[in-house]
């Protein structure tokens, strides 16, 4: 079973790669790393978030949706970032304010850039790709299974609106 394993993420990995999207780490808020080839064969929701931003209500969602698939196989991955100015200065700050005022469990990266010539290579990956570059806070962008990307969303809409919903359950389904 482990090689079937280690040969599933050796493919998830190259077919990534060719879609332009993968692997990738970031770095995890409580320290260590979130590597998304440990996420192979599952839909990721990727979310560039902000504390001090007017969508910031949308972590409820965010969480809402996590929970609601979580067992079936969906990833949220929540990515703070400041290039909006409006993050706190601090992952730590990040963390407590989202435990505090969302009860967030999701996995959350540090403060990390999402725009510009120091992007996140994750986000580079999908300027070159599939040209779309966040706007603003709260932007969804749904990596498949296969590690293309499924859909992209700006910040007005929702996480458990019906389009990321039916997105997320077309992958789950295999649709």
């Amino acid at each position: 079973m482990k090689l079937l394993n280690t040969i599933a993420l050796s493919l998830f990995a190259a077919t990534a790669a060719v879609a332009g999207m993968g692997p990738h780490v970031f770095t995890n808020i409580d320290g260590g790393s979130h590597n998304t080839a440990d996420w192979a064969g599952q839909p990721v929701l990727v979310v560039n978030t902000a504390s001090q931003c007017g969508f910031t209500y949308q972590y409820d969602g965010l969480q809402a949706l996590y929970d609601r698939y979580r067992d079936q196989g969906l990833v949220v991955l929540a990515v703070p970032s400041d290039d909006f100015n409006q993050e706190l200065a601090s992952g730590e700050e990040v963390k407590e304010f989202c435990e505090l005022n969302f009860a967030l469990d999701l996995p959350m990266t540090d403060i990390t850039r999402v725009k510009g010539r120091s992007a996140h290579p994750f986000y580079k990956d999908l300027r070159a790709d599939n040209g779309f570059v966040p706007r603003w806070n709260f932007n969804k962008v749904l990596i498949g299974p296969d590690g293309s990307v499924a859909g992209t969303w700006g910040s007005g809409t929702k996480p458990m609106s019906g389009d990321i919903t039916g997105a997320v359950e077309a992958l789950l389904n295999g649709s």
